[in-house]
C-alpha cells in the first residue's frame, strides 16, 4: 500500500527524503487520554496537517468515506466490543496498527490483515516518530520480534548437525539425503 495521495503530492520534504507532513491522519482509539497524548505528539512534531480520532470501526469507515484525502489510519486492535481488523476490508488506505497487545500472534494477525506496520503502545515518541517517517516513505514498520535463545547446548545431536549442513549453505533436498 502506497502512503501518499493526490493531496500530499506537495508535502514538504525532510533531509531524509520523507515525506511529511501527511495530510490527514485518523486515530481510531477507545481510549481518550491515548488519543490525546498521540495526537498531541502528532501535532507537535508536525507529521500531519490535520490528526482526527474517532472511537470506533464504525465511525472509522464513516470517516475515510467523507474523508477521502486521509494518509494515515492508526488502528487499535481491541476497541470495546470490536475487533478493530475488521476497519481492513475494502478500504484502500495504509493503517499502522498500535495495540497493547505485543505478542507475536498479534503482529502476524496486523500483517497478515494488510497493515504497514505495528507500534505497541508501550513504544516512545521516538518509535512513533520513525513509524510515520517510515510509513509516508512507502516502507512498513515492525518491530523485530525476539526470538528464544537456543544455545548448542539446548540442541540435540541431530539438530546440530542439520545446523552445520545448513550454515554450510546445503539445500534441503542434500540435507535430507545426509
Amino acid at each position: 500500500m502506497d502512503t501518499r495521495t493526490a493531496d500530499n503530492a506537495d508535502c514538504a520534504l525532510l533531509s531524509s527524503g520523507d515525506c511529511l507532513p501527511l495530510a490527514r491522519v485518523l486515530i481510531v482509539d477507545d481510549h481518550p487520554f491515548f488519543l490525546f497524548g498521540i495526537t498531541a505528539i502528532l501535532e507537535q512534531e508536525q507529521l500531519a496537517r490535520e490528526v482526527a480520532t474517532v472511537a470506533s470501526v464504525a465511525d472509522a469507515v464513516d470517516d475515510l468515506r467523507s474523508r477521502p484525502e486521509t494518509s494515515l489510519v492508526l488502528l487499535d486492535l481491541t476497541l470495546q466490543g470490536e475487533v478493530g481488523l475488521s476497519l481492513f476490508s475494502g478500504l484502500p488506505i495504509s493503517v499502522v496498527v498500535i495495540s497493547s497487545r505485543e505478542d507475536e500472534a498479534s503482529v502476524r494477525a496486523a500483517r497478515s490483515a494488510g497493515a504497514v506496520g505495528f507500534l505497541p503502545k508501550s513504544a516512545g515518541r521516538r518509535s512513533l516518530l520513525r513509524m510515520v517517517q517510515r510509513v509516508s516513505n512507502g516502507q512498513l514498520f515492525y518491530p523485530s520480534l525476539p526470538f528464544p535463545s537456543l544455545s548448542p547446548e539446548h540442541l540435540t545431536p541431530r539438530q546440530l548437525e542439520v545446523l552445520t549442513l545448513l550454515a554450510d549453505g546445503l539445500p534441503n533436498k542434500r540435507i535430507c539425503q545426509a
